[in-house]
């Protein structure tokens, strides 16, 4: 092979990659926006997450049988002090870590409200993770850092507009600084 064939052989591979990264950035930044995901309350009923516009909303998929279960109790805390001010807490009961939400849609509620006396939103349990993982983490799990899911009780901020504006990860605690704060950010717009 001639230097020259090689030369344009990697001029071509390097504004492949180039272009590459260019459009992933792009996709990257554009808002991801959930309103028009339909999601299945805990009887079964159809609800579109454009009920929720105006509104800023806190998406956690949840556990009973997990480390951070204690997390419910703080989840409650938030949802009381800012639930007049336009705060939803929507809770997803999902068991695709470590068997850790085993329970019926029954026994989930009853165990919430038993044992934290939940009384934010909980719907129907769902999957996050493989080929049939709810349509709505299917577009969660793209905003920053993308990737999937890595166990209960990760958090996404959703702007009073659907938009997707931010993402914790399971071990920060619903009642954190960096989640209150962007909480009050976005409910006083």
């Amino acid at each position: 092979m001639s230097h020259k064939l090689l030369i344009i052989i990697l001029f071509f591979a390097v504004a492949v990659t180039a272009c590459e990264k260019k459009q992933t950035t792009k996709m990257n930044n554009d808002p991801i926006n959930i309103s028009g995901i339909n999601v299945k309350t805990m009887d079964g009923t159809e609800k579109s997450l454009s009920d929720y516009k105006g509104k800023v909303v806190l998406i956690v998929n949840v556990a009973s049988k997990c480390g951070y279960t204690p997390q419910y109790e703080a989840l409650e805390k938030v949802y009381e002090k800012y639930k007049d001010k336009g705060l939803e807490i929507l809770g997803f009961p999902c068991n695709d870590f470590g068997g850790q939400e085993p329970g019926t849609n029954e026994e989930i509620v009853n165990f919430c409200k038993t044992n934290y006396s939940v009384s934010f939103t909980l719907f129907d349990k769902i999957k996050v993770l493989g080929n049939d993982k709810s349509p709505l983490y299917a577009k969660l799990i793209n905003f920053d850092p993308a990737g999937d899911i890595s166990w209960n009780f990760e958090k996404f901020l959703v702007d009073k507009n659907g938009n997707v504006v931010g993402r914790f990860k399971s071990k920060v605690k619903p009642d954190s600084d960096d989640i209150v704060s962007l909480i009050e950010s976005e409910l006083s717009k």
